[in-house]
């Protein structure tokens, strides 16, 4: 998963008062000004944009706390959305 997809997407809805791009991949999002609201936001914003959903297992603080974490988690969904369902 590219982190530039996820920058834009910090940048458009997670209201830092930094540019995602002066952050380091594994910056503490939460640290830098990210609220839970916006962590949503920043969220809904990658669902909408990659056609994905996030489980409400991944519905934690945890899980938008890097975007090195979103990233990881962003390719375990494509991969797991890719596979072919057992019939």
């Amino acid at each position: 998963m590219s982190i530039e997809i996820i920058r834009r997407a910090v940048d458009a809805k997670g209201n830092l008062p930094v540019d995602a791009a002066s952050l380091a991949a594994d910056a503490d999002l939460y640290a830098a000004g990210l609220s839970p609201f916006c962590a949503i936001q920043v969220m809904l914003r990658l669902e909408a944009e990659l056609d994905v959903e996030f489980p409400k297992s991944m519905l934690n603080r945890r899980s938008m706390a890097t975007m090195a974490t979103i990233g990881a988690l962003l390719t375990a969904l494509e991969q797991s959305q890719s596979r072919p369902r057992a019939a």
